[in-house]
């Protein structure tokens, strides 16, 4: 008998390993092909902005360069490229710091702090959330030219400083810390701004990491934001200026594809440098929900 089971247990854990391995194979090959499947646009766009026209009109797909050539990033420097690529890295970098500072003080204040309105404040954020942006971009407008700001990169930096889903991200993060831990700060004579800094900061980092990410990616994809503040062919940003030479030339695609490849750089960078914080918030939010 004890021989038997000994060989059934066996049996069980062999036929247990190999419905593991099984498992274990079949979800890397579907992660390969959804790696593949999001990679490929990127692929096409930067092999296809070393291609000349010829190529990239060809009927049958060229799936890398024949002839590879810059000239598609030399006719996009004859427009003034590197001085949109500064502008989108600017507004998108500075409504980035701007948002985590505004974000993280108000969601701070909104769960830690008791003080009247607070419930009707938070609410409003949350209605705020489902607002559509395209239904407040002509108020914004309006007060940003009542303000002199019109037609400026201010313009686009300051609409977005009040993120109501940064204010909303962070309270969630900030609830998470014990209030033991504030009050000893306080006992030790630690003052807000102090307690801030030294406590909550640190503590809610994953999720400011997170926060950086999504304000960078947002900001820089507001293309319709972007289009209506800014007028002036030096004030324009990347996407904007991609997208006005789309018209001029005649849907240069070798021209788009470099100006495309060239947004891309930034996007990645700012991925690279969050991606542990943005893991961990991403991590800490699942097990909190």
């Amino acid at each position: 008998m004890s021989a038997n089971a000994t060989a059934l247990k066996a049996k069980k854990s062999a036929d247990l390993s190999g419905t593991s391995t099984g498992y274990k194979v079949f979800v890397v090959v579907v992660l390969i092909l959804v790696t593949l499947f999001f990679l490929f646009p990127l692929y096409w766009i930067v092999t296809g902005s070393f291609k000349d026209a010829i190529e990239i009109n060809a009927r049958e797909p060229i799936w890398f360069p024949q002839a590879p050539t810059i000239d598609n990033y030399l006719r996009l420097f004859e427009h003034p490229a590197l001085r949109w690529l500064f502008n989108i890295v600017f507004i998108s970098g500075a409504a980035m710091l701007l948002t985590c500072i505004t974000a993280s003080l108000a969601g701070y204040a909104l769960a830690k702090k008791r003080f009247i309105g607070r419930g009707v404040l938070f609410t409003i954020i949350i209605c705020a959330m489902a607002l559509p942006k395209q239904v407040i971009v002509i108020p914004l407008l309006q007060e940003m030219t009542f303000i002199g700001l019109d037609d400026t990169l201010a313009a686009v930096i300051l609409p977005t400083v009040g993120w109501p889903f940064g204010v909303f991200l962070m309270k969630q993060f900030a609830e998470t810390i014990p209030s033991e831990i504030l009050e000893a700060a306080r006992v030790d004579g630690a003052g807000e701004l102090r307690t801030f800094t030294t406590v909550v900061l640190p503590m809610i980092k994953p999720g400011i990491g997170a926060l950086a990410i999504f304000t960078f990616v947002n900001t820089w994809n507001d293309y319709f934001l972007q289009l209506v503040m800014l007028r002036s062919e030096t004030n324009w940003t990347l996407p904007v200026g991609i997208a006005r030479l789309q018209g001029e030339m005649s849907n240069d695609f070798g021209l788009i594809m470099a100006g495309a490849a060239l947004a891309a750089v930034p996007i990645i960078i700012v991925f690279i440098a969050f991606q542990k914080y943005f893991t961990q918030g991403i991590a800490m939010g699942a097990v909190k929900g």
